[in-house]
């Protein structure tokens, strides 16, 4: 992994343009100023802060948006998901040695279920998300809105809890190993489709402010990430495969009214004046 993220690194700083407002007009004004000889030239952006001010500004602003309520429920969503995976990957060998007598090679190998439901995911999303928001947004009188991805929320919303359960329940009672493997691809796409159309959700909704709105998010989702797996093996040595799986997949029904509850209230709640970020 350390290789690979090294790799794909190099391969961002090389290929990829900078997509942050404020630091393209300020690289535009500096341009502007060296050729016309007007130092007084300020982009629009600019909030003329110090260096250190503007450090401390951007360490603080991500923890302050967790107060929206969209920010904070779309990031714990997303983070939930998040975290259902990093638990798998730290179940896996132990549950599939216990119920079907794997040994540490084969149990390594069970994961690939849910690295192929992975890459179905990101298809699916890549596939529909822009597509979707396009035709919605020529229904709407070609004005876009960031609540037009939600609808490949849903599928996540979907995916995820019937992934957990088809998963929890043909382990349990000792189904064909390729059951319980196929409930995990269906857990992969929806864990894939639930975090990133909650990201292009959540830039598109605050596009100025999107990368320290994904830092907000990223608190959250290490957070789950890092302390669910930790509570794993206790939990299905006190509730089994089963039961353990289901409250996880409970866990993630109740957030599947999310999607719908933010596709007809979401910009509502964003523009209401008890809600709107203001920095």
């Amino acid at each position: 992994m350390a290789i690979a993220s090294s790799v794909m690194a190099v391969l961002v700083i090389l290929f990829l343009h900078e997509s942050y407002p404020y630091v393209i007009l300020k690289k535009k004004t500096a341009r502007l100023r060296k050729s016309t000889g007007n130092q007084d030239l300020r982009s629009a952006l600019d909030t003329s802060k110090t260096p250190s001010q503007l450090f401390k500004f951007a360490i603080l602003r991500p923890p302050k948006m967790l107060v929206s309520p969209i920010i904070f429920l779309m990031s714990a969503y997303a983070a939930t998901a998040f975290s259902y995976a990093y638990l798998c990957f730290t179940t896996f060998p132990r549950i599939f040695q216990d119920q079907y007598g794997f040994g540490s090679g084969a149990s390594g190998l069970t994961s690939i279920g849910l690295g192929v439901g992975f890459i179905v995911g990101l298809l699916f999303v890549g596939a529909v998300s822009d597509p979707w928001s396009a035709y919605l947004t020529k229904k709407n009188d070609g004005v876009a809105k960031p609540e037009f991805r939600l609808p490949t929320l849903i599928v996540g919303a979907v995916f995820v809890p019937v992934g957990l359960f088809w998963y929890g329940w043909s382990a349990e009672y000792k189904a064909h190993w390729i059951v319980p493997i196929m409930g995990t691809a269906l857990l992969g796409i929806g864990i894939v489709t639930a975090y990133t159309t909650s990201a292009t959700y959540l830039i598109d909704a605050y596009t100025v402010y999107s990368a320290s709105v994904m830092a907000a998010s990223a608190i959250l989702r290490c957070l789950f990430g890092a302390l669910l797996p930790l509570a794993g093996s206790a939990m299905f040595d006190a509730l089994g495969v089963g039961w353990g799986n289901s409250v996880l997949g409970f866990i993630s029904l109740a957030f599947l009214p999310l999607p719908f509850i933010l596709f007809f209230y979401g910009e509502r709640i964003r523009e209401s004046k008890l809600f709107k970020l203001e920095f």
